[in-house]
């Protein structure tokens, strides 16, 4: 019914049924994953009115238990998701309906995913971190170069004072491509792809 998929690895659909309504994927070596995918093999869908919460586990430092956290969800309009799991912290915890597992290994993460009704679905909050920027690459390729040609330009600043007159050189009121920027951030926040026009 679901696949997980980890970048540099071999699909994985062979999820452990521990419930009925219960799913679980081991992840070995986890310190080295940033992102995992959780999707549905399109062989079984949802029951109507029902979705899949999607959990991921990783042993905490301390106790070695299980430290459960929501991630998202998946459903049959949004059969795929993807996950950020890099930036989660050990030992942040919250209720899960997985129950007590058994102890797997301290280099072993999972991802669990439990069938629930929409309703309880939608009532859920994922852990912020868990997100994944929806900002594309050359976005934030974009951003990354005006904020170092800004920074690269006001390096070079002078104040009227110790400006010393250069037939040669033009200059350029700092201001002025402050303000560009700004207009330009201002654009971005307002409309994304207003670049593609």
């Amino acid at each position: 019914m679901f696949g997980c998929l980890v970048a540099g690895r071999l699909v994985q659909t062979d999820a452990v049924q521990v419930a009925s309504d219960k799913f679980v994927f081991n992840l070995p070596d986890y310190e080295n994953v940033n992102h995992v995918v959780v999707f549905m093999l399109g062989t079984v869908p949802f029951p109507a009115g029902m979705g899949g919460a999607v959990y991921f586990s990783f042993p905490d430092p301390v106790s070695g238990a299980p430290v459960w956290q929501l991630l998202g969800f998946i459903t049959n309009e949004k059969p795929s998701a993807i996950f950020k799991i890099s930036g989660l912290k050990a030992g942040e915890g919250g209720a899960h309906p997985f129950g007590v597992m058994a102890y797997v290994s301290p280099s072993v993460a999972q991802v669990g995913v439990s069938v629930e009704t929409l309703d309880q679905l939608a009532q859920q909050i994922p852990v912020s971190s868990a997100a994944v920027s929806t900002v594309d690459t050359f976005m934030q390729f974009t951003q990354k170069t005006l904020d170092s040609l800004y920074n690269f330009a006001s390096s070079f600043a002078l104040s009227q004072a110790q400006m010393t007159p250069n037939p040669t050189e033009t200059f350029i009121p700092s201001s002025c491509i402050l303000k560009w920027y700004e207009n330009f951030q201002r654009r971005m926040a307002q409309n994304p792809n207003f670049w593609k026009n």
